[in-house]
C-alpha cells in the first residue's frame, strides 16, 4: 500500500521534532511538507537560528529523510494538498487553524483546543478505542470532510493508562495524584527558567490540575450514540515541575469499589495488554511495565521503555485508607505523551478505517 502523504505543523518545536522523529521512515505516513511561521528552503534551514545554533533539542540526530523536506508559512499551505495532518502548535493558533485544516483533511493535534467539545473524543490508543466513532458526529455537524482529534494533556495520559485495568476489573471510586513533571512539559519558548528550577521544585502548574481531572473522566467514561457519558469518579491532584528533562513521574492513590488484594490487582494489571497482537507500527510491546524494585521507576533510567511508549509502574502496595492501592508511575510526556502518542493514533485510526474523509 502506498504511504499517505502528510504535514507536520510546528515541525520546529519540541512536540514538532518528536512528529518529527516519530514519522521519518513511517511505513504509513509519508512527510512531504512542514508548516512553520515563514516558508524556508527545507527543515535543515528552519532549524537553525539566527546565530547560527541549532533548535533541535532531541538526543540523537536529526533523521536524514527529513532534513529536505520543504518548509512553507500557514499561509501557503494547502491542506488539501496532503492526506494527513500533524499538529503541535500553540492551543490559541490551534483555534485557528486546525477548524481549517479539517474542512478537508484528517488532523491529529498535541494542543488543547477541541479537547472539551463533546463531539470529540480524547483517544489513548489501547485505552478507549471505543470513543472513536464519535469523530463521525464531529464531521457530520461541523460538515467536514476531515477532523480534528486531539491527544489528552501528557500527565494524564500515563495515570488513565494506569487506571484502565483497575477500572475495568474492580470500579474505581477515588484518584488522588501527585505529579513531578519534566521541564519538557513546558516547552522551550517561554519554558521554565533555569534559575527558577535549579535545585527547585515548582509547586504549581497553572491550569494543569484541572485538565487532569476533567479529561481523565472524558478519557475513561462510557461511549454511547450520544456521546460520551463521564465517569463517575472522585479526581483531585497537585501537579508539580521538577528537574528532570524528559519523563513525567507521578504518585497515585486508587479507591476500589470492589475490594481487591495486591495479587489480584497485579495481576489485572499485567494482563492489560491491548498491543499484544497489534500490527500498529508505534506500539510497544507492553502498554504497561511494573517493576517489583522499589527503587523503580526512574524518569532518567525508565522514560525510554518500549521506544518511550511503555508506561511504568512501581511501589505497588495495598491502600487501607482508600481501600485500594497506591504506586508510583513514569510515563514519556513528549512520546507517548504527545508526537508519537499522536502518530499511533493516527495508525489505529487508519487500521479501524476512520482516517478516510467522509463525503462533503
Amino acid at each position: 500500500m502506498s504511504r499517505l502523504k502528510a504535514a507536520v505543523v510546528g515541525a520546529t518545536g519540541m512536540a514538532g521534532q518528536q512528529f518529527v522523529q516519530a514519522l521519518s521512515n513511517h511505513p504509513n505516513f509519508e512527510v512531504v511538507i512542514m508548516v512553520t511561521s515563514r516558508t524556508m528552503k527545507n527543515y535543515k534551514e528552519a532549524l537553525l537560528e539566527s546565530n547560527g545554533s541549532s533548535r533541535w533539542t532531541q538526543n540523537t540526530p536529526v533523521p536524514a529523510d527529513m532534513l529536505e523536506v520543504p518548509v512553507v508559512s500557514s499561509k501557503e499551505f494547502r491542506p488539501d494538498s496532503v492526506d494527513v495532518i500533524f499538529t503541535a502548535i500553540e492551543s490559541d493558533l490551534a483555534k485557528e487553524l486546525e477548524p481549517w485544516f479539517a474542512q478537508t483533511t484528517p488532523t491529529f493535534s498535541t494542543a488543547s483546543a477541541f479537547r472539551y467539545f463533546d463531539d470529540t473524543p480524547l483517544l489513548i490508543t489501547g485505552v478507549n478505542d471505543n470513543h472513536a466513532e464519535l469523530i463521525r458526529k464531529q464531521q457530520l455537524e461541523r460538515g467536514w470532510k476531515g477532523f480534528v482529534l486531539p491527544v489528552p494533556n501528557c500527565t494524564v495520559t500515563g495515570l488513565a493508562i494506569t487506571l484502565k485495568p483497575l477500572h475495568e476489573h474492580f470500579g474505581i471510586q477515588n484518584v488522588l495524584m501527585v505529579s513531578m513533571q519534566s521541564l519538557s512539559g513546558a516547552g522551550r519558548s517561554p519554558g521554565t527558567r533555569s534559575l527558577d528550577i535549579l535545585d527547585n521544585i515548582i509547586p504549581y502548574i497553572p491550569n494543569e490540575e484541572g485538565k487532569v481531572r476533567k479529561e481523565l473522566l472524558k478519557i475513561l467514561g462510557e461511549y454511547s450514540s450520544e456521546g460520551i457519558t463521564p465517569a463517575e469518579i472522585n479526581v483531585n491532584c497537585i501537579c508539580t515541575r521538577a528537574n528532570v528533562i524528559d519523563g513525567h513521574t507521578e504518585s497515585v492513590f486508587v479507591g476500589l469499589k470492589k475490594q481487591a488484594n495486591l495479587s489480584e490487582i497485579k495481576e489485572a494489571i499485567n494482563g492489560y495488554n491491548p498491543f499484544k497482537s497489534s500490527s500498529l507500527h508505534s506500539a510497544p510491546e507492553h502498554m504497561i511495565h511494573i517493576f517489583d524494585d522499589p527503587f523503580r521507576p526512574q524518569p532518567r533510567l525508565d522514560r525510554e521503555l518500549g521506544g518511550g511508549m511503555t508506561t511504568s509502574m512501581g511501589r505497588l502496595e495495598e491502600e487501607p485508607v482508600l481501600g485500594g492501592v497506591k504506586y508510583v508511575l513514569v510515563s514519556h510526556n513528549t512520546k507517548m505523551g504527545a508526537g508519537k502518542g499522536a502518530v499511533l493514533l493516527a495508525e489505529s485510526m487508519l487500521a479501524q478505517g476512520l482516517l478516510q474523509q467522509v463525503a462533503p
